[in-house]
C-alpha cells in the first residue's frame, strides 16, 4: 500500500528518485522503533531529493499489524510505502523467519514493477530482505547501498550458541549476508566493525562510511526541557540510568545485583531502567529477589526518556560479554545527556573509544563487585562526573548530532547517483 507523505515546500527539483528501506522504523504517531532511516529519509527530501521508504506493514517493536487507513502520511516529508509482512510473536521464532522470507519476495517484487530510482538505500539485517532489494538493484542497474545497522547470525550465538547445530541453523543467514554485502555499490555502518563485515568476503573496492546511530541533539534537548518539570529528581538521591531493550544481550542482572551491593552504603541510589524487552520477567524477579533500589519503568516517548537520562547522575551502557554490537543506538543519547557512562561492553572499538574520549569507564560484564566498585567511586566523586560528562556532551555534539554527521551520507549518495548518471 502506498501513503503520500507531504512535499518538502520550495525544494529544488531534478536531484533524483531515492528508495529507503528499513523494515522496524518508528512512523507517524508511533513511540516504538528506530529512527535512523526516517531521519536520513528526510534529510534526504529537504536538501531536494524525491524519496520513498519502503518498509513493512507489521510494526516490529509491537509486534501489531498497522493500520493503514489511520495512518498519518502527513507527519513525513517523503513518500511510504508499506509492504504487506505476516505478523510474529516474537524476536527469535520460526514465525519472524517466515515472515521475512515473504517481505523479502515481495519487495523484490515491488521493486521489479517500481524501479524508477536513482538510488537504493537499504538496512541490514533482515539479511533476506537486504539480498533481494540487492537483486533487484543489479537486474535494473540502480546504486545500492547496505547500511549495516546489526549483524546476522553473529547476534543470534548470544542466545543459541549450541556447537554444530548452530552452524547449521544460522548458515544460510552467513550466505545471505554475503551475497548482499558483493551486490554493494557502497557500504555504510553505525561502527568501524559494522562498517567493515561488508569487506569480510569481498575487496575494499566500494566507498565505505562509518556513520554512527547518533541523534537529533536539538530533540533531546527540545525534551529534556519540555518533561523537566515531570522528571523530578528527590533531594539526597543519585540516579543511575539505563535506557534500551531487556533482553539477552544486556546485563542488566549484574546492574541490579551491584546497586543492590550499592544500597547500604548508599541509601539515596536509584537504578533506572528505561525500556522493556522478552527477559523483563526475569529481571523483574532478580529485582525482588535482590530488593534492589530498581525502578522498571518500560518504554518512554523519546521526550520523557530524554528528560530522565538528563536528570540521572551516571548512565550505563550494559552489555553481556559475547554481545555483537559495538556503538549501540543509545550511545548518543547517553552522552547528549552530559554525564559519565560506564560501559561493560567488551567491544574493542567502544572500549578503546570510552578510554579515548574519557567520557566513562570500562567494566567487565558480569562482574558484579567491579561495577559496584566502579559505581560508588562515580557516586563519591562529584568532580569526575563533571569532567566525564563535559566530554560525554562534546563528543555527543561533534560525532553523534545526526544534523552534522548524516551530512556524510547525503553526500555520499549525491556522489553515486552523480557518477551513475556521468556512465548512463
Amino acid at each position: 500500500m502506498d501513503v503520500n507523505g507531504g512535499a518538502m515546500p520550495g525544494k529544488p527539483e531534478g536531484k533524483g528518485r531515492i528508495a529507503v528501506v528499513s523494515v522496524d522504523a518508528r512512523l507517524g504517531d508511533e513511540v516504538k522503533g528506530a529512527t535512523r532511516y526516517t531521519y536520513l529519509a528526510a534529510l534526504l527530501a529537504s536538501r531536494g531529493y524525491e524519496v520513498d521508504f519502503i518498509t513493512a506493514s507489521f510494526q516490529h517493536w509491537e509486534k501489531r499489524q498497522r493500520d493503514l487507513t489511520t495512518f498519518n502520511a502527513a507527519a513525513h516529508p517523503f513518500n511510504v510505502r508499506f509492504i504487506e509482512e505476516p505478523s510474529y510473536p516474537k524476536n527469535m521464532c520460526p514465525q519472524r523467519i517466515w515472515a521475512h522470507h515473504v517481505m523479502a519476495r515481495r519487495t523484490e517484487a515491488y521493486l521489479d514493477a517500481h524501479h524508477d530510482y536513482d538510488l537504493i538505500y537499504c538496512q541490514i539485517p533482515p539479511n533476506d530482505v537486504t539480498l533481494a532489494v540487492g537483486r533487484a538493484a543489479r537486474r535494473h542497474g540502480i546504486p545500492f547501498v547496505i547500511d549495516v545497522n546489526d549483524l546476522w547470525p553473529e547476534a543470534f550465538r548470544v542466545a543459541l550458541d549450541v556447537p554444530v547445530v548452530s552452524d547449521l541453523l544460522f548458515a544460510p543467514f552467513e550466505l545471505q549476508a554475503r551475497r548482499a554485502f558483493a551486490l554493494a555499490d557502497a557500504i555504510v555502518g553505525t561502527s568501524e566493525e559494522y562498517a567493515a563485515r561488508g569487506f569480510r568476503d569481498r575487496a575494499e573496492d566500494i566507498p565505505k562510511l562509518v556513520l554512527y546511530v547518533g541523534n537529533d541533539l536539538v530533540a533531546f534537548d527540545a525534551g529534556t526541557t519540555a518533561h523537566a518539570a515531570e522528571v523530578i529528581k528527590p533531594v539526597g538521591e543519585v540516579w543511575l540510568t539505563y535506557a534500551g531493550n531487556i533482553s539477552a544481550l544486556y546485563d542488566l542482572e549484574t546492574l541490579v545485583r551491584a546497586a543492590a551491593k550499592l544500597a547500604p552504603a548508599h541509601p539515596g541510589l536509584r537504578v533506572k531502567i528505561l525500556g522493556d524487552g522478552p527477559t523483563r520477567p526475569d529481571l523483574e524477579r532478580v529485582v525482588a529477589e535482590t530488593a534492589a533500589p530498581v525502578d522498571l519503568l518500560g518504554y518512554l516517548p523519546y521526550p520523557v526518556m530524554a528528560a530522565y537520562l538528563t536528570a540521572a547522575d551516571a548512565t550505563v551502557n550494559s552489555l553481556v560479554a559475547d554481545a555483537p554490537q559495538s556503538v549501540p543506538t543509545k550511545i548518543g543519547d547517553y552522552l547528549a545527556a552530559g554525564h559519565p557512562m560506564v560501559n561493560t561492553s567488551m567491544n574493542p572499538e567502544f572500549r578503546a573509544k570510552v578510554e579515548r574520549d574519557g567520557f566513562g569507564v570500562n567494566v567487565a560484564p558480569g562482574d558484579v563487585a567491579g561495577l559496584a566498585r566502579v559505581l560508588g567511586e562515580l557516586i563519591a566523586d562529584a568532580d569526575a562526573r563533571d569532567r566525564m560528562g563535559t566530554r560525554a556532551r562534546a563528543v555527543a555534539e561533534v560525532e553523534f548530532d545526526r544534523r552534522r554527521s548524516y551530512d556524510a551520507a547525503v553526500e555520499l549518495i549525491g556522489t553515486l547517483i552523480a557518477e551513475h548518471r556521468a556512465t548512463r
